[in-house]
């Protein structure tokens, strides 16, 4: 393909990507990926340039652009060079006409823009939010130890203030890398990360992880376990957590069980953990504000109805969990987002329902933020996240 060419499957692309988050279609990922699973003749550097373009336009305007075009010829404000490459030749997006719609340079839609604000970020805060991110990754202790990672993959730096993590630079792939084959290593945000670590579970223990979906931070808590106790991993969606099976075996986490949770009747399934679990990790449903770094084209998808509706389906979560816990047991309330609506208020208004006390979370990162720490990509260089720990007495 031509640099022109290139520019030119970027704005199908493009297109495609705006059409599905205005109608709730597939991750621009998939659609990346679909796209050259048609195009097979289309060579490595050539799907990397269009990626690269791809995403750098998604990141660059906040507003959801009117059109691919449009969001392109927003990057090219800022980077000539992809402005030069509208000339008309063939398979090459036309000349740029006077007038023509350009898509603004933003971090958001002004609707959330306006409630990251009211939420106390900051406009360096919110720009780190779509910047790109490196690759993190949890050393599985129950298949090799961090030095042992570490020496197979050179280019690995350690996570100040976490055992188990590293980090690669951007871009990099370890999906074909044995390490990752054999269970060694999971690929983890170092955000998730302290979730786990905040869980603070011990080998013995009984603990529900009662929105594990595909399982990352089960495999975590397992790993801190050590396999010894019982791990619940639970999901009302049939096909994330299917995934955790062959992931757990391919770990060496032999301590799992699922339980696949019929909505709206949950706490039959759970009859017999009533009052029983030492610890639940209530990593709830949420807007995702925390991770556009990885997923840049989600803020286009979020409406202020669809946030009202999670907010419903956390307190109802935090409801069920609280059934769960056992005298002197603990939850861990966990949501990759920085919005204090999903954070500190749902937080305070459980706490009061429930009669649970918020407890200090002794963690190495984090802004205090009502009873819970806040993680951020521009102060802690993870995900955006919110952590919060309660107890019953």
């Amino acid at each position: 393909m031509t640099p022109a060419a290139r520019a030119q499957a970027a704005i199908d692309l493009l297109d495609a990507i705006l059409l599905a988050a205005r109608e709730g279609g597939a991750a621009a990922d998939t659609l990346i990926a679909r796209y050259f699973a048609a195009r097979r003749y289309v060579g490595s550097k050539d799907r990397r340039a269009v990626r690269e373009l791809v995403y750098a336009a998604i990141r660059r305007a906040g507003e959801p652009p009117i059109s691919g075009r449009a969001a392109l010829l927003g990057l090219a404000e800022a980077q000539p060079e992809v402005a030069a490459l509208f000339d008309g030749s063939a398979h090459a997006p036309a000349p740029v006409a006077a007038g023509e719609p350009v898509a603004p340079a933003g971090v958001a839609p002004a609707w959330l823009e306006a409630a990251l604000d009211r939420s106390g970020l900051d406009a360096a805060e919110r720009v780190a939010l779509v910047a790109r991110a490196p690759l993190d990754l949890r050393v599985n202790t129950l298949r090799a130890t961090r030095d042992e990672v570490r020496a197979a993959l050179p280019d690995a730096q350690a996570v100040p203030s976490l055992p188990d993590a590293l980090r690669l630079p951007t871009g990099t792939s370890i999906e074909t890398h044995d390490l990752y084959r054999s269970g060694a290593v999971e690929v983890q945000d170092a955000g998730s990360q302290f979730v786990a670590l905040a869980a603070s579970v011990e080998p013995g223990m009984r603990v529900v992880d009662l929105c594990a979906g595909a399982g990352g931070k089960t495999l975590a808590l397992a790993a801190a376990m050590r396999n010894a106790g019982e791990l619940l991993a639970c999901d009302t969606d049939r096909g994330r957590l299917s995934r955790l099976a062959p992931r757990a075996e391919r770990a060496g986490a032999t301590c799992i069980t699922t339980c696949l949770l019929d909505p709206g009747r949950e706490l039959q399934a759970l009859e017999n953990w009533r009052g029983a679990a030492d610890m639940v990790l209530v990593d709830a449903p949420c807007s995702g504000t925390g991770t556009w770094r990885r997923n840049p084209e989600a803020r286009w998808r979020l409406t202020p109805a669809r946030i009202e509706r999670l907010l419903a389906t956390q307190a109802h979560v935090l409801d069920l969990a609280a059934a769960l816990i056992r005298s002197g047991g603990a939850l861990v309330y966990a949501v990759c987002s920085v919005l204090d609506a999903e954070a500190p208020d749902q937080v305070a208004a459980f706490a009061e329902r429930s009669g649970l006390t918020p407890e200090p979370l002794a963690l190495p990162l984090g802004t205090p933020r009502g009873p819970g720490l806040r993680l951020t990509p521009a102060r802690d260089g993870t995900d955006g996240f919110f952590l919060a720990r309660l107890r019953r007495a």
